[in-house]
């Protein structure tokens, strides 16, 4: 992955909370996120695999009542521009061009979020969709305060619909998706995960996180939210490998495949020494999730990326 050293980045809409500190969620309900196995708090390491329950159906998580959301906009509305999460550190004060991304992963981080802001803001009207109310990015060490609640590194990269903000601790990606399942690293994989929850801010702003109804099992409508997540992960992917900002090669495609592999909850859950267990898995198989973004880097449609509608997944 290359960026145009010419291009300016000074528009990514990310920020840094600096570290943090904290335990669970706290009350506000919960976020989309890609299924991690259980740190120190969970019962230690593989063997403590922590069970996420990606989305609790709660009215505020969904358009209702609540307000407040720590990116400082209406959490109902899907118009205006957000102004952002306010970070305590510096860390992308200096990211400007492409030449700084392509020297300083903090700065590509920046500049992938600014395409993926470009890309969504171009394609969801042109395919039937509102403006794009775009999301805001935040990084942070240990723990951070969300619209969800308090979370740590615990929960990895993840989504809070509330205050439409991302949400990782960078760590993430050496840590675990590496380190603990075995994954083939890559400069591609943060992008993959990053596009894969902005994929939920999509649905978010559609409406589409108003038909989870059942939230595990391998038909379940949590697995059909998160296979959409990597279906439109796929398609920002697309749109991305020859743009004016992004270049990307087969290699790069790899990491992304390999990177939805490793996070199947098949895969997980062998890793933890549990057999595959379809009855609990809230993400989808490896296979599945491959099979999703494929899709949508191939076809790049919102329709074709509609698994609510398929009959097999």
């Amino acid at each position: 992955m290359r960026f145009n050293p010419k291009a300016t980045i000074s528009r990514g809409r990310v920020s840094d909370a600096g570290r943090g500190g904290g335990g669970g969620f706290g009350g506000g309900g919960g976020g989309m996120r890609l299924p991690i196995p259980g740190g120190t708090r969970a019962g230690g390491g593989l063997g403590g695999i922590l069970i996420i329950v990606l989305f609790l159906v709660l009215s505020q998580c969904v358009g209702g009542g609540t307000s407040g959301g720590g990116l400082g906009i209406d959490p109902q509305g899907q118009q205006g521009q957000p102004q952002g999460l306010e970070g305590d550190s510096d860390r992308y004060e200096n990211c400007k061009t492409g030449e700084d991304a392509n020297e300083d992963v903090d700065c590509a981080r920046k500049a992938v979020l600014l395409s993926l802001e470009q890309y969504w803001a171009k394609t969801l009207p042109e395919q039937g969709g509102p403006e794009l109310a775009p999301a805001a990015t935040k990084t942070f060490s240990g723990g951070v305060d969300t619209g969800c609640g308090q979370a740590t590194s615990d929960v990895g990269p993840f989504y809070c619909p509330v205050d439409r903000g991302i949400y990782l601790d960078t760590t993430f990606f050496a840590s675990v998706l590496e380190g603990q399942l075995g994954g083939q690293g890559g400069d591609f994989v943060e992008p993959y995960v990053l596009a894969h929850e902005y994929g939920h801010h999509i649905q978010n702003l559609l409406g589409t996180m108003g038909q989870v109804r059942t939230q595990q099992g391998a038909d379940s409508d949590a697995v059909r939210l998160e296979l959409q997540g990597d279906c439109y992960a796929g398609m920002w992917t697309r749109h991305a490998r020859d743009s004016e900002l992004i270049t990307l090669d087969e290699g790069d495609i790899d990491e992304a495949l390999d990177s939805a592999k490793t996070v199947g909850d098949d895969l997980i859950q062998e890793k933890s020494g549990q057999r595959a267990n379809p009855d609990g898995w809230t993400h989808g198989s490896s296979e599945q999730r491959m099979r999703w973004f494929t899709v949508g880097y191939d076809e790049g449609t919102l329709q074709a990326c509609d698994t609510f509608s398929a009959s097999e997944l």
